[in-house]
């Protein structure tokens, strides 16, 4: 039996690992070697929502954060939306992370967690959370274009992510950038592999939640057009 989208996307997980350098201060978490019950609820979201053979478009975050992804191995997941919106709870761990709650809010305007999962794959092209090191024993999230000399360090290695990507069965011809300037690295990348034809730029929900919540609905609207814009019945 050929493997299904879930059993890709598990089996890349599994062994996910950066062994690359980094600047001085910046260190990579990886949930899957640093939590045993990361890899079980992760193994759970995808076999619930992912276990078919369907294309699916392709949504490029920055690089998860410590308290989303970071945590439960799900993209833009933090642990209460992994238990309320998708029904796996993780006993080992209790985050809020303020992208999930924006994901999921357009998530449930979209149809909820079982159509939109069944239409879309969201990661990111270094899909493991990095953080710096301000001063001993302080950490603070960090994005892979943050420092130029860690952007050249994990290029090759976010090329090799995003093809990988690509072979779990996502579609091509359009893909949707979270973040104007993560659209801008995303961009120079792809004009170096042409791995993508056309992108589509959306703001990214940390963004919105923290800097114009107040227009909250007028972005998930923005959210929802685009991604079906060539989708029969979700209008």
């Amino acid at each position: 039996m050929p493997q299904t989208f879930a059993d890709k996307i598990i089996d890349f997980n599994q062994h996910l690992q950066y062994s690359g350098e980094l600047p001085e201060g910046f260190h990579v978490l990886n949930p899957f070697f640093d939590n045993p019950e990361t890899m079980q609820v992760m193994r759970q979201f995808y076999h619930k929502f992912y276990d078919d053979h369907l294309e699916r478009k392709f949504i490029i975050g920055i690089n998860p954060s410590r308290h989303g992804a970071g945590v439960t191995g799900v993209p833009f997941t933090d642990t209460k939306r992994l238990e309320s919106e998708c029904g796996i709870p993780m006993l080992s761990a209790r985050t809020h992370e303020i992208s999930s709650v924006f994901i999921y809010d357009m998530i449930k305007e979209y149809g909820g967690p079982d159509l939109f999962y069944k239409n879309h794959y969201i990661n990111s092209p270094f899909p493991l959370a990095i953080i710096r090191e301000l001063k001993p024993g302080q950490f603070v999230n960090a994005n892979y274009y943050d420092d130029p000399k860690l952007f050249l360090m994990v290029k090759d290695f976010m090329i090799e992510s995003l093809k990988k990507h690509i072979d779990l069965g996502l579609r091509t011809d359009e893909v949707y950038i979270l973040g104007k300037k993560n659209a801008t690295f995303i961009d120079k990348l792809n004009k170096e592999t042409s791995l993508f034809k056309n992108l589509v730029v959306l703001e990214h929900p940390r963004f919105i939640q923290q800097y114009k919540s107040k227009e909250k609905h007028f972005y998930i609207d923005k959210y929802l057009l685009a991604l079906n814009e060539d989708e029969e019945g979700n209008l």
